[in-house]
């Protein structure tokens, strides 16, 4: 599911609906994070920092995932989140089989329009509770301190300037379009199946007069029906409940109505507004987990850096990150398939990354469509052989070939599938089976930090 959505290859731009401030960054920090989490944040940050680049630049979804440390799943995760809440908008384009992003940052709400919203006010109550919620509302309330005793004296702009006239020739030319600082759209909420026909149709004209229903929003309605799981006859007594005395329906009426007919009649805890998705992940299979299944979910789901570090335990070598870049940039190549290629290399070839050969094997998997680390397993097993002579032929030392012993390869080279055939053991050199163990507490090991 993941992949279809979206690759580590698939490039993308920035675009900011206007400049930001130091107020949205108060906002963003005391509002929204503790909504969409530090995950989001972290990404929306780093997207803002990028986006005041004095020329737009492209990027491609690994650069994220090395700029965040977060594998590919949770920077997917991190963006519908900001989606969701109402702080971007994605736009994508396809061509061929090249795939470009578009995403625009919006300006969070104000305070006053955040609080306004009955869904992030009380979704913002239930994360940080009561007196936080109260705490933090009182920072951004303004107090009218102004002295009864003083009278407005500023100049209107007719009071100051007078108006010319212009010539035809001297008429300003109008064309492109100009940048404005737009409201903040809020969160995108629609498609909520509330049945309008029904809530007006118990609502006679004596009773609730046309002209004070339609004083208030749908898209109000519609988000306290949602947050307090009210039907339309639900929201038929919560109207009558918040009119005043002239019939009037005024909307801080309807939202202490809504919460005294949810407290009154459904819980007296406050509503909370959960994710829909938990994580994207595979569906789990009946049977338990092979080792080999947990290692392809980890190379599918790291950065070859990660897994530079983790097999070697150091910080990977610039030119071996750079090669493993070169690899999915140029070739097309996923991150799993690069992971398995450099574990491969590094087992069987004494710890040694060589350029040359891992672009001439990168060249045949690219050719053969190889796009997940699976398929890049298989595909080593089978042409092993033919590896090991493009090895040999780079390696250009025919005088000494003395079969002293067999290239190591990587433990999960050995797993073959159960209907296949099992091969004898052919390694004898006791040191060769202490690196296989070696490297099997290596696995363990990134298996036991992944989790």
């Amino acid at each position: 599911m993941l992949y279809q959505e979206l690759q580590p290859v698939d490039t993308f731009t920035i675009k900011l609906s206007h400049p930001f401030s130091d107020y949205d960054r108060q906002l963003l920090t005391l509002f929204y994070q503790p909504l969409i989490g530090p995950e989001a944040m972290s990404l929306f940050m780093s997207l803002w920092a990028e986006a005041e680049r004095e020329k737009e630049k492209e990027f491609n979804h690994y650069y994220l995932m090395n700029l965040l440390t977060m594998p590919l799943v949770k920077v997917f995760e991190a963006r519908i989140s900001l989606e969701a809440i109402g702080l971007m908008r994605t736009f994508c384009k396809q061509e061929g089989e090249e795939r470009t992003f578009c995403y625009e940052l919006l300006q969070p709400l104000d305070a006053k329009s955040f609080f306004e919203d009955p869904l992030l006010s009380t979704f913002l109550f239930s994360k940080i509770g009561e007196q936080p919620y109260r705490s933090l509302r009182a920072r951004f309330t303004v107090e009218d301190e102004m002295d009864e005793q003083y009278k407005e004296i500023s100049r209107t702009f007719l009071d100051v300037f007078k108006p010319i006239r212009f010539s035809a020739s001297e008429r300003l030319e109008e064309g492109g379009q100009l940048i404005g600082r737009n409201d903040s759209p809020g969160i995108p909420f629609a498609n909520f199946d509330f049945d309008f026909n029904l809530f007006r149709a118990g609502l006679s004209e004596q009773m609730v007069p046309t002209s004070s229903l339609a004083s208030v929003p749908k898209e109000l309605i519609e988000k306290l029906a949602f947050l307090y799981s009210l039907t339309p006859l639900d929201m038929q007594k919560v109207v009558m409940m918040a009119l005043d005395g002239n019939l009037k329906l005024p909307e801080e009426r309807l939202r202490k109505a809504a919460v005294d007919y949810y407290k009154l009649n459904i819980s007296q805890n406050v509503p909370t507004v959960e994710k829909v998705f938990k994580t994207v992940e595979p569906e789990k299979k009946v049977e338990p987990t092979s080792r080999e299944d947990e290692l392809l979910n980890y190379l599918e789901n790291t950065s070859p850096r990660e897994m530079l570090r983790h097999l070697n335990g150091k910080e990977p070598f610039p030119v071996d990150v750079q090669l493993a870049e070169r690899l999915i940039n140029t070739h097309g190549l996923s991150v799993g398939v690069v992971n398995v290629l450099l574990q491969y290399m590094i087992l069987r070839n004494d710890g040694k990354i060589t350029n040359n050969f891992a672009e001439r094997i990168a060249s045949h998997w690219s050719n053969k469509k190889v796009s997940t680390a699976k398929m890049a397993m298989e595909l080593s097993r089978t042409e092993h052989d033919q590896y090991m002579k493009w090895l040999n032929e780079g390696k250009q030392k025919p005088a000494r070939r003395k079969p002293t012993r067999e290239e190591k390869v990587p433990e999960w080279f050995y797993k073959k599938e159960e209907t296949e055939q099992q091969e004898p053991e052919k390694e004898t050199d006791p040191s060769i089976d202490e690196k296989r163990r070696q490297l099997l507490e290596k696995l363990d090991a990134m298996r036991s930090g992944v989790k």
